[in-house]
């Protein structure tokens, strides 16, 4: 590791145990489950860290409620905005409830009605906008400047990335002889946040980020040494798909990830259906990346002990027939 993993540039533990603290109460510390037929599969440990479980049905709320929560009530004033695809707009708005203050998202036309429903019954005002990130980016940004809201951040934000890095801590913490984490990558906040944890109190244990071939945002960034905006996007993982990483996501991938590696549709939609078939887990496209990653062998971790971050389980319940 560099010695930037000590610096001002990347997240903290110190930044990760304060957000674990104000998630007391509000976060759920998911089950490190054993996998045994995955086990069995690949030749390694495997447990699942079941994020699909947490409140909002994602991870999310860990960063949006650490984000939120550091806001003064003058910055509140007025409400929160946000963009994205479903998972985080459903924590901002969660968040937002919390603090008792109205809560704008903007979403892409495609959104899943789940998500969307999701948002709704939470109480928060959707707007919808194109179908990438940066278009619902521009929107949010245009709307926050006219109704004086502050934008809650998807991914690249070190509040963001250290109320995500509480995954890690509690991975770390609950398996210290884990010694690979393989987490989805969609902007990198969680897989940074999972690795500023991680790296930090079992320095030997390896990060391996998963994305889908599709939307490998940070693939890209790694490969051409800065985050750079994708021709297009194909894929089932809508909760993996900006156009483009973040800035400072990518330079936790660059100093604290040992590889980022990709998987197809088909192998994304065979890990959701034995998610569900065999461990009787309703986990969406996104959330089912990593398990894609274990069993098309895009890693090889056989006798490893390693933990797979199923990180949400948002999915569409017309699609359940299809995987059964």
């Amino acid at each position: 590791m560099s010695d930037l993993v000590q610096g001002e540039g990347l997240v903290g533990l110190t930044e990760i145990e304060a957000a674990a603290r104000r998630l007391a109460g509000v976060s759920v510390s998911t089950p490190l489950l054993p996998a045994d037929a995955l086990s069995d599969a690949t030749g390694a440990q495997v447990r699942l860290k079941c994020e699909n479980l947490q409140r909002t049905g994602s991870f999310k709320i860990r960063g949006a409620h650490n984000f939120v929560s550091q806001l003064s009530d003058d910055q509140v004033s007025s409400g929160l905005i946000t963009y994205s695809s479903g998972n985080h707009a459903q924590a901002v708005a969660l968040a937002g409830k919390l603090r008792g203050v109205q809560v704008v998202v903007v979403m892409p036309t495609t959104a899943p009605k789940v998500k969307r429903d999701g948002v709704e019954r939470l109480g928060a005002e959707i707007e919808y906008e194109g179908t990438t990130s940066v278009e619902r980016m521009a929107r949010a940004e245009e709307i926050a400047e006219q109704r004086g809201l502050v934008i809650v951040p998807p991914f690249d934000h070190r509040h963001i990335i250290a109320g995500q890095g509480t995954v890690g801590l509690e991975i770390a913490r609950e398996w210290p002889d884990v010694d690979l984490v393989l987490a989805p990558i969609g902007g990198g906040g969680l897989a940074s946040g999972i690795a500023a944890a991680v790296k930090r109190l079992l320095p030997s244990a390896q990060i391996i980020g998963v994305e889908p071939k599709g939307a490998a945002s940070m693939r890209k960034a790694l490969d051409e040494g800065h985050p750079a905006i994708l021709d297009d996007i194909d894929t089932i993982a809508d909760g993996l798909a900006p156009v483009i990483a973040g800035e400072l996501t990518y330079e936790h991938a660059r100093e604290l990830m040992e590889d980022v590696v990709t998987v197809d549709d088909d192998a994304i939609r065979e890990a959701t259906s034995w998610l569900v078939s065999r461990r009787k887990l309703v986990v969406e496209y996104s959330g089912a990346a990593t398990t894609a990653a274990l069993l098309s062998k895009a890693v090889d971790v056989e006798g490893r002990a390693v933990a797979v971050v199923v990180s949400g389980g948002n999915l569409e319940p017309s699609l359940l027939a299809g995987l059964a």
